[in-house]
């Protein structure tokens, strides 16, 4: 999946990152995507948005962890 990362964005105790993906991808592919980040990184999604070109900007969170926990960001 080719998707453009936004910068990450930290409110109180969550972590944002925005992803957009572009209108060629599948919605099978996308999903698949979106669970790898959610089962090995952490992510959960929080909002996502459809456009009527088909692109899809989504947002993951997840709960802010100290620096060292290991665990990785966005892989694109």
């Amino acid at each position: 999946m080719s998707a453009a990362a936004d910068e990450a964005v930290v409110d109180g105790d969550w972590e944002y990152q925005p992803l957009r993906i572009p209108p060629g991808v599948s919605r099978r592919a996308a999903a698949t995507q979106l669970a790898i980040h959610a089962e090995f990184a952490g992510w959960e999604l929080s909002r996502v948005l459809l456009f009527s070109d088909g692109t899809r900007k989504v947002w993951l969170r997840r709960k802010r962890r100290p620096a060292h926990a290991g665990l990785p960001g966005i892989i694109i």
